[in-house]
């Protein structure tokens, strides 16, 4: 399956249509159209709020590896700040990425 069939199968799979997902990564339906009818990858900010979107890991999205993170909405209260806490890290990790779209590759 390519990246955008992927893509698609999730925003499906998340009852989403081009229109709702556009809206919550902030590119318009028509760019969300491109990426799912051709090969072709977003940049680096868009494919982390994709992974968000869609609770799973950016080489999920991109297919080096097939794991989806794992449901944490059954969490009790008492774990709920270690699923902070590890949220919180996820973010600290994530935002040199989101830096690297500054500078793209040729």
């Amino acid at each position: 399956m390519n990246f955008g069939q992927h893509i698609k199968n999730l925003r499906l799979e998340a009852s989403l249509t081009q229109t709702q997902l556009a809206a919550k990564i902030g590119i318009t339906k028509s760019v969300l159209s491109y990426y799912e009818l051709h090969d072709h990858f977003p940049p680096a900010a868009v494919l982390i709020k994709l992974a968000t979107i869609f609770h799973v890991s950016t080489d999920h999205l991109l297919g080096i590896t097939p794991g989806k993170k794992p449901d944490v909405s059954s969490l009790t209260a008492s774990k709920d700040s270690a699923a902070a806490h590890i949220n919180n890290l996820f973010s600290q990790i994530q935002q040199p990425y989101c830096k690297l779209q500054q500078f793209p590759l040729r």
